[in-house]
C-alpha cells in the first residue's frame, strides 16, 4: 500500500508540504486526556491572541480553496472549523483517544490532521482531481459523488475518503474503537510549512509513543519524494 499525491496536484500547489505516518497497535481505551489538554491549552492561547482566521496556516488553506473554487468561508479546512467550535464552546467532543489527540494538535498548530482506518483503504490512498464517479460516504450514512476536478483522497476501489480536499472526511474510512492500524495525513501550505510540519509530525511521534507505545513510521513528503509506502 502507499499514500501519494497526484503529480496534478504537485504541479498546481508546489508550496505543499504533507507530513504521513503509519501507526498501529492504536486502542479505543488509551488514556490520552492529559496530552489533549496540553495541547488544547496551546490552541487557547493562539486563540486569545489572534484569531482563527489570522493564523497564516489557515489562511494559505484558505488560498488554496479559493483557486478551487470554492467560497473558504462555506467550505473551510479542517483546522479551522475545529478552531471555530473550539472558540464557541471551549472544547471538542470526545470522539476517540487518537482522533482527540490529533484534534487537539490539529488546533495548536492550525494544520489540518487526518486519521485514516488502513483497514478500509483498498491497496492506495491519493490525494487527486475527482473524475466525479467515486462514492463518499457521508457520516449521515449518505452516499455523494464529488464533483468533477473536485479535490479528493481516493483509492483504488473509487472511494472517496475526503472530499474538498481537507475539508471533510468520509465515514467509510474513520477511525472506530476497533481501529488498529492508521494512516495519518497532515498538510500545508504556509510560509514556514516545512519546519512546522516536522514539529507536528514529531509531536504526534511522541504522544503515540507515550499513549500506545507505538513508534510511527514517518515522512515528509515532496515533488521529489512523493510516495509513502506502508
Amino acid at each position: 500500500m502507499h499514500f501519494c499525491h497526484s503529480h496534478d496536484i504537485w504541479r498546481d500547489y508546489p508550496e505543499l508540504v504533507p507530513g504521513v505516518m503509519l501507526a498501529g497497535g492504536v486502542t479505543k481505551d488509551a488514556a490520552g486526556a492529559t496530552h489533549t489538554a496540553r495541547f488544547n491549552a496551546v490552541a487557547a492561547s493562539r486563540l486569545a491572541a489572534s484569531t482563527e482566521g489570522e493564523l497564516p496556516e489557515v489562511q494559505a488553506w484558505r488560498r488554496a480553496f479559493s483557486r478551487m473554487g470554492l467560497k473558504p468561508t462555506q467550505y473551510r479546512c479542517a483546522s479551522e472549523s475545529l478552531l471555530r467550535r473550539f472558540k464557541k464552546e471551549g472544547s471538542l467532543p470526545q470522539v476517540h483517544p487518537l482522533v482527540d489527540l490529533c484534534n487537539a494538535i490539529s488546533l495548536a498548530i492550525g494544520i489540518p490532521i487526518a486519521a485514516f482506518d488502513v483497514s478500509k483503504i483498498a491497496d492506495y490512498l491519493e490525494v487527486q482531481y475527482a473524475t466525479g464517479s467515486e462514492v463518499y460516504v457521508a457520516f449521515s450514512g449518505k452516499a455523494e459523488h464529488p464533483e468533477p476536478r473536485e479535490v479528493i483522497f481516493a483509492d483504488s476501489a473509487g472511494h472517496a475518503h475526503a472530499r474538498r480536499w481537507t475539508h471533510r472526511q468520509s465515514a467509510s474510512s474513520a477511525v472506530r474503537d476497533g481501529t488498529t492500524t492508521v494512516l495519518i495525513v497532515a498538510e500545508a501550505m504556509h510560509r514556514s510549512a516545512a519546519a512546522d510540519i516536522q514539529d507536528l509530525t514529531a509531536a504526534i511521534a511522541d504522544a503515540l509513543e507515550a499513549i500506545w507505545s507505538a513508534r510511527p513510521n514517518t515522512a515528509i513528503l515532496s515533488q521529489h519524494s512523493p510516495r509513502f509506502e506502508f
